[in-house]
């Protein structure tokens, strides 16, 4: 009754209901207890195993049991390996420096990479989600176009922002290029590109150069690495400098305040001359009268 009820609460009670209906064919009834009788009583009932043919006994091999417990114990546990849910894949093992390598022609953007610790957290990603990530890469030759001394000119956070810049937190492959919404968010946050497509053609700008996609140099589920002809400069590092704030309205006001000031200033000094004049003229005319009465009296 114990094995019944528990076959009736396992999915596989049909498997086994059947595999023991097979082996009743064979198994003799009632089935001995040979384990819990003495050796001297099964001694004595050794006569009920064996089998009459053709007016002859003939004894029934003693492992023929034992066999069939093996097989049925087989075909059990097969059944349950056969039943048994798949593991799920284990995630991307792919390591991208090592990607760029087989690649060649990327030593300087592995040295990113690797001074701005880029690579490991790349790897990580790759490793605990199922998000994926595209990479820009820029050859040796691209580097070796800017400007020089550009990557020296710039702070280290400022070199981690550049090499954010060039990698997108999603898998895109090439057709997706074809309908993607820009802008584009890459790892550097505020930084967005845009892309564009014509024919096979994958354009990208950053607003402060254009660059194009030349190969795809990796592809999986997980990881894209698409290879660039240019350096991908973000504007909010390589932009044009912002112009000099316009004076406020309050230095506006105190200027204005100041011209009156210079008028009067003005004013005085055109007071004063004009005063003296008319001092000197004053004088001028008491000497003019002075000697028209002298050569008045002298005529007398």
């Amino acid at each position: 009754m114990a094995l019944s009820s528990h076959l009736k609460t396992t999915p596989f009670h049909l498997i086994l209901h059947s595999h023991l209906l097979t082996l009743s064919k064979y198994i003799p009834s009632p089935l001995p207890s040979l384990y819990t009788k003495t050796k001297s009583q099964t001694l004595k009932k050794k006569n009920k195993f064996t089998k009459k043919r053709g007016g002859r006994r003939k004894k029934m091999a003693p492992h023929s049991f034992f066999v069939l417990l093996v097989f049925f114990l087989y075909s059990f546990s097969s059944n349950i390996s056969a039943q048994s849910p798949a593991a799920a894949p284990a995630p991307s093992a792919t390591n991208v420096t090592a990607v760029l390598e087989k690649a060649g022609q990327f030593t300087t953007l592995i040295k990113l990479l690797k001074s701005t610790k880029m690579d490991d957290q790349i790897n990580t990603q790759l490793s605990t989600s199922n998000q994926g990530i595209t990479i820009f890469a820029p050859t040796d030759n691209a580097f070796s176009s800017l400007k020089a001394g550009t990557l020296n000119s710039i702070s280290e956070q400022q070199k981690l922002q550049l090499v954010q810049f060039h990698i997108l937190p999603s898998f895109y492959s090439a057709a997706q290029f074809q309908t993607v919404s820009n802008p584009l968010h890459t790892q550097a946050g505020n930084s967005p590109l845009n892309v564009t497509t014509s024919g096979n053609l994958v354009n990208i700008t950053t607003g402060v150069v254009n660059a194009t996609v030349a190969n795809t140099i990796f592809t999986d589920s997980q990881l894209a690495v698409y290879e660039v002809d240019q350096v991908l400069l973000p504007l909010s590092i390589f932009g044009p400098a912002a112009p000099a704030p316009a004076p406020s309205k309050s230095e506006t006001k105190v200027k204005g305040a100041d011209s009156p000031s210079g008028s009067s200033d003005r004013g005085s000094t055109a007071d004063s001359s004009t005063a003296m004049g008319l001092e000197q003229h004053g004088i001028a005319e008491a000497a003019s009268v002075g000697i028209i009465a002298i050569l008045a009296a002298l005529s007398l």
